[in-house]
C-alpha cells in the first residue's frame, strides 16, 4: 500500500505531536516532516513533495494564508488543508481562492481530519460542517448580488502580506531584510505600498489590522 505522506505545520509542539499520533495509527498515513512556521512549511514542502500538507493558520514568520499560496505555487501537486479556530468568511474565502483543498475548525479536527486527509488526496475537497454552511452562503449572496468586492489583504501581493505579517510581529526593517532575503530599501518600499493600500500610516495601526484579520495571533505580536 502507498502511504499518503503527509507534513504537519503547526507552531505548537503538543498539537503536532497530537495529530502524528493519530495520524501514525493509520497503516495508509506517514508524516514525513513537521514545520513551526508558515516559512519552514513551505520549504519543506519543496524538499519533501508531500501529498498532504495540514497548516495551521496562525503561525510566525508566515501565516497559513501566504505559507498556502507559496506551497501551491512551489509544489502544485500537494493539497493543503487549513486547521484553524478561526471561521471568518474573508478568511476561508482566501483560502480556498489561494487553492486550500479543505478547512477544518480546530474543534472538529479529530474527528474530520483522517477523512480530510484521504479526500484531498483524492482531488476531492473537504470543509468542517460549519465553513461548509458558510460557504454556501458565500456563494449563494454572490450570485444575488453579484462579483464579490475585493478588500483588505485581498489587494496587497504576497510579498506585501509577509511584511505586514512581520511588522506586526515586531521585528525591525533590518530584520525584516534578513528574514526574506531582500534589501532594507526594499522592504521600506514594501511597507509604504501596504501603508497606502490599507489607508494605515502608523505601526500600532498596521498590528491591529493584523491581529483583526487573524494573520498574526495578540501572543505574537507582543
Amino acid at each position: 500500500m502507498q502511504k499518503i505522506n503527509v507534513i504537519l505545520a503547526d507552531d505548537h509542539t503538543i498539537v503536532r505531536q497530537g495529530f502524528r499520533a493519530l495520524l501514525e495509527a493509520e497503516p495508509d498515513m506517514a508524516v514525513v516532516g513537521e514545520a513551526e512556521n508558515g516559512r519552514q512549511a513551505v520549504q519543506l514542502a519543496k524538499k519533501l513533495t508531500p501529498d498532504v500538507v495540514v497548516m495551521d493558520i496562525a503561525m510566525p514568520l508566515l501565516n497559513g494564508l501566504e505559507a498556502t499560496r507559496q506551497v501551491m505555487k512551489e509544489v502544485p501537486s500537494a493539497k493543503v488543508l487549513i486547521l484553524s479556530s478561526y471561521s471568518d468568511d474573508e478568511y476561508v474565502q482566501q483560502l480556498t481562492q489561494a487553492g486550500a483543498a479543505g478547512y477544518l475548525l480546530k474543534q472538529t479536527a479529530v474527528t474530520d481530519l483522517l477523512k480530510a486527509i484521504r479526500e484531498a488526496r483524492k482531488g476531492n475537497a473537504f470543509f468542517s460542517p460549519a465553513i461548509c454552511k458558510r460557504l454556501m452562503e458565500h456563494y449563494r449572496q454572490t450570485l444575488l448580488h453579484g462579483v464579490a468586492v475585493r478588500k483588505g489583504t485581498d489587494m496587497l501581493t504576497s510579498r506585501e502580506a509577509e511584511v505586514l505579517q512581520l511588522v506586526a510581529e515586531g521585528k525591525a526593517n533590518k530584520q525584516i531584510a534578513s528574514e526574506l532575503g531582500i534589501s532594507i530599501k526594499t522592504v521600506e518600499k514594501h511597507r509604504q505600498q501596504l501603508m497606502s493600500k490599507l489607508d494605515i500610516h502608523e505601526i500600532a495601526g498596521l498590528t491591529r489590522y493584523a491581529i483583526a484579520k487573524g494573520i498574526v495571533e495578540t501572543r505574537l505580536a507582543l
